[in-house]
């Protein structure tokens, strides 16, 4: 007899849990529903009221379904609450030394990085190369502060780290030896740092990619073209690099006069009228000045023009270059080539 009733008992609740999650789905199913087609007509304060409506009647169907099955929730919080209460009197010491480790560990990062980014202040002499520095250090000086800090932390909560240490020493050994690539990453990042390949800043070519490095990390390299576009290199895959930032670039304009034009008079006045109006401009290290003929093209004498530049302004200055070139020349009505076509008409 007391185990039918049990079974009566068993179903019966089982019978209230069931029609009580139907519920609960069929309420949240119908306002999934009406929130997809009507979210954007509702205003944000009542979309905000139908979720804390929704998660206090989800809370008031699970305590209906501990109810059902006699669970003493009042009870089970109490406890709860007494033992969090002796937890944390007793925890407390480790709670604040953990906390007091933790703060000084992010005053250390903070100190760290504010002391690199003086060292790699722009009116600083070398600051590429400093900036560069920096950057590396300060990577490896936050992955040391947090692996000291998790171990310290843990050895406040009683945790042995010595055999951690010991683990992360095979474990260490294990993946050096099944990542090999990973490795062969880092020694090529050590070299291109400390050989000074190139710097953050520096304008390179790398894997047929032309961009700014801005960033150099141990691992990979990211560069920025003048579209923005991004690209990151492994630096274990960089084998060639082209730096167009080592030394000065060269501005390099060619044009075309015509053949009836006096080649010497437009030498001379290019070589007297362009280093004036160019004068203005502080990208130009030295001025511009005619080289002399390149080629005799089929309906043109072509010149070139070129000018010392700081390191990657050179395209700014050709522009301006040809567009002076066009003012001079017709200031001075020295012809620009045109296509032609000699048409032999038999007698």
């Amino acid at each position: 007899m007391p185990n039918l009733i049990f079974m009566s008992a068993v179903t019966t609740n089982t019978l209230y849990t069931v029609l009580i999650i139907g519920f609960l789905f069929t309420v949240f199913y119908i306002e999934r529903k009406l929130m997809n087609r009507y979210e954007e007509q509702l205003k944000k304060w009542f979309i905000t009221i139908i979720y804390i409506l929704s998660f206090f009647l989800l809370a008031a169907g699970l305590i209906a379904i501990l109810s059902v099955w006699n669970y003493d929730l009042i009870g089970m919080i109490n406890e709860s609450y007494a033992n969090f209460e002796d937890n944390l009197n007793v925890y407390m010491g480790r709670i604040v030394s953990s906390l007091i480790i933790l703060f000084v560990g992010l005053i250390v990062l903070r100190i760290a990085r504010m002391t690199f980014k003086h060292i790699s202040k722009k009116n600083s002499p070398m600051h590429k190369r400093k900036k560069t520095i920096a950057k590396v250090s300060n990577s490896i000086i936050k992955y040391l502060v947090w692996i000291v800090l998790f171990l310290v932390i843990l050895s406040v909560w009683g945790v042995n780290v010595a055999p951690a240490l010991a683990g992360l020493g095979i474990a260490g050994l294990v993946i050096g030896l099944g990542a090999q690539k990973f490795i062969n990453d880092l020694i090529a990042g050590i070299f291109i740092i400390f050989e000074r390949h190139f710097d953050v800043g520096d304008v390179v070519e790398i894997q047929g990619f032309k961009g700014e490095v801005i960033d150099i990390g141990l691992k990979t390299t990211r560069l920025k073209n003048w579209k923005g576009d991004i690209k990151v290199v492994a630096n274990g895959e960089i084998t060639t690099v082209i730096n167009y930032t080592e030394d000065f670039s060269i501005a390099v304009v060619e044009f075309g006069i015509s053949y009836k034009a006096d080649i010497n008079k437009t030498i001379a006045v290019l070589n007297e009228k362009l280093p004036i109006v160019m004068a203005s401009y502080e990208e130009i290290i030295d001025k511009p000045q005619v080289v002399g003929v390149t080629n005799l093209n089929t309906s043109s004498v072509d010149l070139r023009v070129t000018a010392k530049t700081i390191q990657e302004k050179q395209y700014a200055i050709e522009r301006e270059i040809r567009k002076q070139i066009k003012f001079i020349l017709d200031e001075n009505n020295i012809e620009i080539s045109l296509p032609q076509v000699v048409v032999h008409q038999p007698k």
